[in-house]
């Protein structure tokens, strides 16, 4: 019995699977965090899918994919921020159309392309065909994104609830706005080769939000987040084995579950305190 349970991990496969999930859960738990207060929700999927036509130009033109995923990322978080500041379309409008244009432009360029390479793994993940050069990647970004949110959590989230006093406070808020643009940019890029694009707005927005409906302190929604994450995403891998499915979406598909086990445990809650307060005061 134990040594079925411990199959999966006597492959190196499987092993660098797990590490990888490791590196990715906690920048990815810790930004949803801020995204979901934020509202930056639609952020998160629009950098993730606008970065396709970048990885495809770097692949032609022979740079690190990762170069072209990050010069993307960035130019789609600063074109969506001219544009919302400077025209009368709300900001989720701008996101859009700009990711939706932008990741048309990556599947015009990726169709027309012909090549040996998967490049279709950007797109989906493939978490157990990591390399060494992946998890180096990963490894670098996790500490980075991880270390900044951490030693500036507590200025990000003043600017998220109140940019006006964040800035009389004496805070570089455009630092802070563009610094937090480049972190879920460097963010998405260290997920590539584990979720793939479509599904890395997963873990940037499902951690956070069953953070949000289970605690009350942001402090204790930064740690719920992680722990719910690296639970999802060590457990997700786990079961793929023994189910013959594609890690990632196996993954997803947990975080979705905790969701719906969230919401109706809130909805319990707040019934349940309706149905006090009723009886405490029947007039």
């Amino acid at each position: 019995m134990i040594e079925t349970l411990l199959f999966p991990f006597q492959f190196p496969f499987m092993q660098s699977a797990f590490l990888i999930c490791i590196l990715v859960a906690f920048p990815t738990a810790l930004l949803s965090c801020f995204l979901v207060l934020k509202g930056w929700a639609l952020m998160g999927d629009a950098i993730s899918h606008a970065v396709l036509p970048g990885i495809v130009l770097a692949y032609i033109f022979g740079f690190p994919l990762i170069l072209g995923a990050f010069g993307a990322g960035m130019t789609t978080a600063l074109l969506t921020g001219y544009l919302s500041q400077n025209s009368r379309v709300k900001q989720d409008t701008v996101m859009g159309v700009v990711f939706s244009g932008m990741f048309g432009i990556g599947i015009i360029l990726y169709t027309s392309i012909s090549t040996n390479a998967h490049l279709d793994h950007i797109l989906f993940g493939n978490m157990l065909g990591v390399g060494t050069e992946d998890l180096w990647t990963a490894g670098l970004i996790s500490v980075f994104v991880t270390a900044a949110l951490v030693l500036k959590w507590k200025d990000l989230v003043l600017h998220t609830f109140d940019p006006a006093q964040a800035r009389a406070s004496g805070l570089p808020v455009n630092l802070l706005h563009y610094g937090l643009l480049t972190i879920l940019s460097l963010t998405i890029v260290a997920t590539l080769s584990a979720t793939g694009l479509i599904l890395a707005v997963g873990l940037l927005i499902a951690p956070g939000a069953i953070a949000f409906l289970t605690v009350r302190s942001f402090g204790h929604m930064m740690i719920v987040a992680c722990l719910t994450c690296l639970t999802a995403m060590l457990g997700g891998t786990y079961l793929s084995f023994f189910l013959d499915s594609a890690p990632a979406p196996t993954i997803i598909l947990i975080l979705t579950s905790l969701f719906v086990l969230a919401f109706l445990r809130r909805i319990h809650i707040t019934r349940r305190a309706s149905a006090q307060i009723a009886a405490e005061d029947p007039a």
